[in-house]
């Protein structure tokens, strides 16, 4: 009886410190944006030792593309299964994932100034992320990644702020010139980008990655590592085709990769192991 109960014990202890030291995740949780006038939500990936720890962390902001939300890179992207199997098998180091939702916003501020998403995103929720959580605040420990209109996203802020990220990974990224654009804002997305972008092509060009590149002083190179990656039969291969380009005349380095598959959750699964092991030994050189 006594070896029973010594038995249990110990297979409860067990259990208990095996979930203690468990990854977590948290959904949708929220803040108050000031310059938004809004709740922005939220979700969180803490790696399995962070309650056991006093250790800070870094961090990557992982964004969801066009008509997804916060929960996304969780249900559809496996992310944590993903970043749990990475960091066991010592392919990741151990980072904080944040996944902001930014609803159809493009991640840019509003042309009329009346969404200013971006600047709410380095204004408050980077702060705000540093403040709430044991997250590493300088460069070399804070990176970006997202896919199609995060991927997007990511791009622009890496070209916006490069003093604000280590690395940056744009996965089947909404990029396009000009001419893309017009027919968007002509057809296919005509009340979304008119709202977002304006008349003319002022406030598209500031945040045009393929315009700001191609401006991009060559003696002020941005200091990020960067992987791109699209899918052979992705619509928006041409697009990441022309940045991948523009960037190799300014001598912009860049990991460059066209593997097989479309525009879908299939194809993002796949790459986010890589995205980890990339930005991983970007902050393992820090």
């Amino acid at each position: 009886m006594k070896n029973k109960v010594c038995l249990s014990l110990i297979l409860c202890l067990l259990v208990n410190l095996a979930g203690y030291s468990q990854s977590a995740v948290f959904e949708s949780l929220s803040f108050d944006s000031q310059k938004l006038g809004r709740k922005v939500s939220y979700s969180i990936y803490l790696p399995s030792d962070y309650n056991t720890s006093k250790r800070n962390y870094p961090v990557l902001y992982l964004l969801h593309g066009y008509t997804d939300n916060e929960t996304n890179w969780i249900h559809m992207g496996q992310m944590k299964t993903i970043a749990d199997r990475a960091i066991a098998n010592e392919e990741a180091v151990p980072m904080i994932i944040v996944m902001p939702d930014a609803w159809d916003t493009w991640y840019v501020n509003q042309y009329d100034g009346k969404v200013p998403y971006e600047d709410m995103f380095f204004e408050e929720l980077i702060p705000y992320m540093e403040k709430t959580y044991r997250v590493r605040s300088n460069q070399e420990s804070r990176a970006i990644a997202g896919l199609s209109m995060g991927g997007y996203g990511s791009f622009l802020y890496s070209l916006h702020h490069p003093d604000m990220f280590c690395a940056c990974a744009p996965l089947s990224a909404a990029v396009f010139d000009d001419s893309v654009m017009d027919t968007r804002k002509a057809k296919s997305h005509k009340d979304l980008f008119n709202r977002l972008f304006g008349p003319g092509d002022e406030h598209w060009h500031k945040n045009s990655v393929e315009k700001i590149l191609s401006d991009w002083d060559e003696n002020k190179l941005p200091n990020i590592r960067y992987y791109i990656d699209c899918g052979d039969k992705d619509g928006l291969l041409e697009g990441n085709f022309q940045v991948h380009q523009i960037m190799r005349q300014k001598n912009i380095k860049h990991e460059f990769r066209v593997r097989s598959g479309g525009h879908s959750w299939t194809y993002w699964r796949t790459a986010l192991p890589e995205v980890l092991k990339f930005v991983s030994q970007t902050f393992s050189r820090s």
